[in-house]
């Protein structure tokens, strides 16, 4: 039961980190493609080191897989995964998001970090959408074919409090837009 039921403000009074979700997303929700981003955005993965560096990542396994089956440099991992433990220096594995969460927590309070970021894959960002506190969205100004979604932001839970237009770099694809989106208080 743990931290589905634990109450967000009580976890704001407790001064746990916030759990934040970190995503890039096309104009009709698509986030990946065959195990990879459908896409190059050389901006956008300096902006997610900046974001992320010395937080713990929580990833599903197919996201770490994705990204070379290695840690992120500067960021301890949390990988969630239903198989086996990962047996990679630097990395935990968790068998569900809420174990996920709960270790990448204690790694955050150890650290004296604030946040604990979120970064894939789809299902895992199904799962944690109702749990965040606040997420960093690149919004990729294209219509993309891919077999990964990222869940409907509804406005009446998440109000957009950031965005900034960010043209196309030399190595990206695409222009996208960054906002930052916070959960509205509890009615």
């Amino acid at each position: 039961r743990g931290l589905k039921h634990r109450d967000r403000q009580e976890r704001q009074t407790m001064s746990e980190p916030r759990i934040v979700i970190v995503v890039a997303m096309a104009e009709n929700g698509v986030i990946g493609r065959d195990g990879d981003m459908p896409w190059k955005l050389s901006t956008d993965l300096k902006r997610f080191k900046a974001l992320t560096m010395g937080k713990p990542l929580v990833m599903g396994r197919k996201t770490f897989e994705s990204v070379g089956g290695k840690p992120l440099p500067g960021r301890p991992h949390v990988i969630v995964s239903r198989g086996p433990a990962i047996d990679v220096a630097g990395v935990e594995t968790a068998s569900s998001l809420e174990a996920g969460l709960e270790r990448a927590r204690a790694i955050a309070e150890q650290a004296g970090v604030d946040e604990i970021c979120v970064v894939g894959g789809g299902e895992i960002y199904r799962q944690a959408l109702p749990l965040a506190d606040v997420l960093h969205v690149t919004h990729v100004e294209a219509v993309v074919d891919g077999d990964t979604v990222f869940p409907a932001i509804d406005p009446a839970v998440f109000e957009k409090v950031e965005e900034q237009a960010v043209p196309a770099g030399e190595k990206d694809s695409f222009a996208t837009r960054y906002a930052v989106y916070r959960r509205r208080p509890a009615a």
